[in-house]
C-alpha cells in the first residue's frame, strides 16, 4: 500500500497552522484541528510549488519572535 502523502497522482491541499508552518495534506482527509487549508485541492507538484513560493522561512513564528527580541 502506498502512503497517501506520497501519491504523485493524488489531489492535495496546503495547510497552515498558527505558527505559519505549512503541510501537504491529501484532499480526501479531513483538515486536522489547528490547521487551515490555504491552497488546493490541486496536483501534488502544484501544492509543493505553492509551499516553496510561500514558506521561505521555515522557522516557526514563535521562534522568529524570540530571535527578534
Amino acid at each position: 500500500m502506498t502512503n497517501p502523502f506520497d501519491n504523485e497522482d493524488g489531489q492535495f491541499r496546503v495547510l497552515v497552522n498558527e505558527l505559519r508552518q505549512h503541510s501537504l495534506w491529501p484532499d480526501f482527509a479531513d483538515v486536522p484541528q489547528g490547521w487551515v487549508a490555504v491552497y488546493g485541492p490541486a496536483a501534488r507538484r502544484d501544492c509543493l510549488d505553492y509551499v516553496e513560493e510561500n514558506w521561505r522561512d521555515i522557522t516557526p513564528v514563535a521562534d522568529r519572535d524570540l530571535a527578534a527580541s
